[in-house]
């Protein structure tokens, strides 16, 4: 897969927290390269393809939003109070790279990103073949629509599906981790020992194995019982203790949520009124009409409905350069981000 642009940006997307000056902390880019590497440890032991692996994991958060799935939330908000569309970065990875980008990807890998999303725990992981190319649009279009396809979505190959599991396995232990040394949280004592264990090397290594163990010479991923249940409650326990943390949760909606929509309509007035001296023609639209001119294509703007070209553009944003972009749109604005220093 091509490392270009969009692929330097995942150094500078939240994982999961947000407002810390901290080099420690994971950010997406650290996230997907973990994902490459687990996956591709169990693929080589399955014997399945592990360049297709690598291409699926690499690519699958490239359409994330800054500031996580709490930005990925309230860019669905803007997005379907305009249009009734809702956003899911999966769903925008593919965008990114076969619809913005127009790169040359297989169908197998498009539909291992879309079918990624690690917010759904299942014991079994069997792969549905899929026809075509207008199967998979179709299939691709329903989650614009009902965002309850999110959650039903099934990978084609055994390489998507070692992928999605990985996911989950890639960042359970590690947004521990993180919590730690953001100070969310003082050590792991505060979570049950589950049958992986709780810290992240534990929960890497037992998993991997587990899943070697059950899947070797079967047409599907799978996990014993124990381990099924045991990645079910490690989940629960992160949401409870981590990602629902009230105090984060309020940094979010007192700031980001008011900044995302104040931004997306600022950007879609500009576009809408053919302002070509405006950030999102300079920043955004000509950059996709170089990086797609080597392909022939120079239609971005005339095909391309005003609010997906919004929704493009603040997807692609780094969490630094969205708030440094907000703070030059609007210099008089109460909104600021207020970043958590070293020496905090």
């Amino acid at each position: 897969m091509r490392k270009d642009h969009n692929y330097n940006r995942y150094a500078d997307k939240t994982q999961v927290f947000s407002f810390y000056k901290n080099d420690d902390i994971s950010r997406r880019s650290l996230h997907v390269q973990l994902v490459s590497r687990i996956s591709r440890n169990i693929g080589a032991l399955l014997g399945l393809n592990v360049d297709l692996i690598e291409a699926i994991a690499l690519g699958h958060d490239i359409g994330h939003t800054p500031f996580g799935h709490a930005g990925e939330r309230y860019l669905s908000e803007c997005l379907k109070e305009h249009t009734g569309r809702s956003f899911n970065h999966n769903v925008h990875s593919v965008r990114v790279l076969d619809g913005i980008l127009k790169r040359n990807v297989s169908l197998q890998t498009l539909d291992g990103i879309l079918c990624h999303n690690g917010e759904f725990a299942m014991k079994e992981y069997r792969p549905v073949p899929i026809e075509d190319f207008e199967r998979f649009d179709e299939k691709y279009e329903a989650c614009y629509v009902d965002e309850e396809v999110i959650g039903k979505l099934v990978p084609y190959t055994l390489e998507a599906c070692v992928v999605r599991i990985c996911d989950m396995i890639a960042y359970l232990g590690k947004d521990r981790q993180d919590a730690i040394r953001a100070n969310l949280i003082q050590d792991d004592s505060i979570f049950d020992e589950q049958a992986f264990g709780k810290s992240n090397p534990e929960i890497i290594n037992n998993m991997v194995v587990n899943i070697v163990e059950n899947s070797y010479g079967k047409d599907c991923i799978v996990m014993d019982d124990e381990y099924y249940m045991a990645i079910k409650a490690a989940k629960k326990e992160n949401y409870e203790k981590i990602y629902f943390n009230k105090e984060v949760e309020r940094t979010y909606k007192e700031s980001i949520q008011p900044m995302f929509h104040i931004m997306y309509e600022k950007l879609l007035e500009d576009l809408k009124a053919g302002d070509q001296n405006s950030i999102i023609y300079r920043h955004h639209i000509d950059f996709v009409r170089e990086n797609t001119k080597a392909y022939g294509e120079d239609a971005y703007l005339e095909e391309t409905e005003p609010n997906q070209i919004v929704v493009d553009f603040m997807a692609s944003m780094t969490d630094d350069y969205f708030v440094d972009l907000f703070a030059y749109l609007f210099p008089k604005s109460p909104y600021r981000i207020a970043y958590i220093s070293y020496f905090e």
